[in-house]
């Protein structure tokens, strides 16, 4: 523990515990359906006129208890004032997941998750219709893979990670109770039933692996443990560095765009009252989006009764991309989960040697090309530039 490490130990226990009261909850995994692929194939059997009922998991921490521990943390001690302010927030937000997750199929859910996620606002709606009507729908995608290969080969790049950083753990798991990719306290949790395009597999591990898993491992090694949870609002701004890792390794093709794009438009219309199938089609109709596409996308966006987080995608990348061609250093984000809004704060603490630089420096950074498109980054961006109209990176 470095001098200016033990001058705020009392701020470091508040901390940790504000952290383990956050891995309690697991807000993504409350939010991910147990039957989705059981309820794709009924949505299939009814010629996809039917809206499907989703099954959500029973939540496995009581609230009330939960949220005492919470309000009894003496966030008042805390002298140092951005660790202060930086706790504060972080205890607000965690305390509205706890209700969000209360009010899971009810009317308020969708309040809830717009407080921790924000409305899409008119530019960015704007920004994602320009994107579908300017990108043709691609051909259909040939070659997929299995939830096995796509396993092994997120083992394979685990351990190119640790021959570099040996320690770097490799935690990957095929469940069936989840339906999407996703991390998880650092592990990477695979569906059981889901298939992956052949063309995807490598933009998707740079975005799981080398953005989630990394940026997990790097805020393991900090004395601040926030960093592995993630700082208050940190998502947006995960997931847009997530998708740079796809644009910089040239995986974000107009495919992905389209769908980018497509989960924007979606939250825009159930904000707007529209229901499921309201939802499936127009992205299918108006939009040309595939069925089964669309029906991921729906999904994700009605879930528990109304979900906006899918907007944060588009929303980020384009948020870094501005911050980029202003001079911002991606470094600075792989110090643990960030947002853009704690750069000065997490400067100011690398400054005075209570955070250390990152540990680990995602593959993605170095791969073929990937220096010239960082440099058309930094040149400036907007996200509409990111289709090229030929499809090429």
């Amino acid at each position: 523990m470095t001098a200016s490490t033990q001058e705020i130990e009392p701020a470091l226990s508040i901390d940790a515990r504000l952290t383990a009261i956050e891995r309690q909850i697991d807000l993504l995994l409350n939010l991910t359906p147990l039957n989705g692929a059981e309820a794709w194939d009924d949505f299939k059997r009814t010629d996809f006129t039917v809206a499907p009922t989703l099954r959500l998991r029973e939540l496995d921490f009581e609230p009330d208890l939960v949220r005492r521990d919470l309000y009894n943390l003496e966030i008042e001690d805390v002298a140092d004032p951005a660790l202060h302010s930086l706790f504060r927030a972080k205890r607000d937000e965690i305390a509205r997941q706890i209700t969000a997750l209360e009010d899971r199929d009810t009317t308020k859910f969708v309040h809830g998750s717009r407080q921790l996620f924000g409305d899409p606002s008119a530019g960015l709606v704007s920004s994602a219709e320009q994107l579908l009507a300017d990108i043709p729908p691609p051909p259909p995608a040939r070659g997929n893979v299995t939830s096995g290969a796509f396993a092994d080969a997120a083992r394979a790049e685990l351990e190119q990670y640790q021959a570099a950083y040996p320690g770097f753990p490799a935690d990957v798991e095929v469940r069936e109770d989840v339906s999407e990719l996703m991390v998880s306290a650092g592990q990477l949790l695979i569906p059981e039933s889901a298939t992956f395009r052949a063309d995807r597999v490598e933009p998707l591990l740079h975005h799981e692996v080398g953005t989630h898993v990394v940026t997990y491992q790097n805020g393991a090694r900090q004395p601040l443990k926030m960093l592995t949870i993630g700082l208050p609002g940190y998502d947006e701004t995960q997931e847009g560095l997530a998708l740079i890792s796809e644009y910089v390794t040239g995986g974000l093709d107009p495919r992905r765009l389209r769908v980018l794009a497509a989960r924007v438009v979606a939250v825009d219309l159930m904000l707007a009252g529209g229901s499921f199938m309201e939802i499936f089609e127009t992205l299918t109709g108006e939009h040309r989006i595939p069925r089964g596409t669309a029906w991921s996308i729906a999904i994700r966006v009605v879930v528990a009764g109304g979900m906006v987080r899918d907007a944060i995608y588009l929303r980020g990348i384009s948020r870094i991309l501005e911050a980029v061609a202003s001079g911002v250093d991606l470094d600075v984000l792989l110090v643990g989960k960030l947002a853009l809004d704690h750069i000065d704060l997490v400067q100011d603490l690398l400054e005075r040697g209570v955070l250390e630089p990152p540990w680990v420096r995602p593959r993605w950074l170095e791969v073929p090309g990937a220096r010239e498109r960082l440099d058309r980054m930094a040149g400036g961006l907007q996200v509409t530039d990111l289709y090229e109209g030929d499809g090429e990176r």
